[in-house]
């Protein structure tokens, strides 16, 4: 490939780069629902009578179990069946971020099984409520143990939100799509440029949770969990 070709995949970039920015914001979507909904359902599992607990694990087991791209078209496909219509991104963003949530519920149920159970005792001891420890004492020690994990979860929804192409969101792979259409001999300089993107998207999120979790580190917690 010469320098031509190179210069030729340059011009496309504020193209690449405008689709990119649609896989951002999938991305926060999509990590703000899952966020939402996978506390709420690793707090049922740990903590909620079991009927409550069996539903949050029939939920994770579910949009754990089901492929992504089958939930993409099942939302925007399959819910105007029933009278429900979803435009392509909001489609995406719940099919991803239900999907999510059931992957991070088993990352905060996990730390929040890590926190030493001396710790609700000795709430309780004080005068807390159940709720009023989980609240204030059990919960923000497990969100900040679930960054490690949280960066993995990071890192995989990042690559699923270019799955979102397949029911029409404009996003950078298909943008690079009509980018290969119109031009075939650029077709492997823009799918390197693509996957260049991500991996420093990739890293800088990485990098980023990882100052985080020093920052809020729990001294000596962390050895024992």
């Amino acid at each position: 490939m010469d320098l031509g070709v190179w210069a030729q995949v340059g011009s496309y970039l504020p193209v690449l780069l405008q689709g990119l920015l649609v896989n951002v914001e999938l991305l926060l979507g999509l990590l703000a629902l899952g966020f939402a909904i996978g506390v709420v359902a690793a707090l049922l599992e740990v903590y909620a009578p079991r009927p409550l607990g069996f539903l949050a694990s029939a939920y994770t087991w579910f949009f754990r179990g089901v492929p992504e791209i089958v939930l993409l078209f099942l939302f925007y496909f399959g819910l105007p069946q029933i009278g429900l219509r979803l435009s392509a991104f909001l489609a995406a963003v719940l099919a991803l971020g239900f999907r999510s949530s059931a992957y991070q519920a088993q990352i905060f149920r996990g730390a929040l099984l890590s926190i030493p159970t001396g710790q609700m005792m000795a709430a309780r001891a004080l005068g807390l409520s159940r709720l009023g420890a989980i609240r204030h004492i059990v919960l923000p020690q497990a969100l900040r143990l679930s960054l490690a994990g949280w960066s993995n979860e990071f890192s995989s929804v990042l690559k699923d939100t270019t799955l979102a192409w397949g029911i029409g969101v404009v996003e950078v792979m298909r943008q690079a799509t009509y980018i290969r259409a119109r031009n075939f001999t650029l077709t492997l300089p823009i799918y390197l440029t693509v996957a260049f993107l991500f991996l420093v998207l990739t890293y800088a999120g990485n990098f980023a949770i990882g100052m985080a979790e020093k920052r809020l580190r729990i001294p000596g917690l962390e050895g024992r969990g």
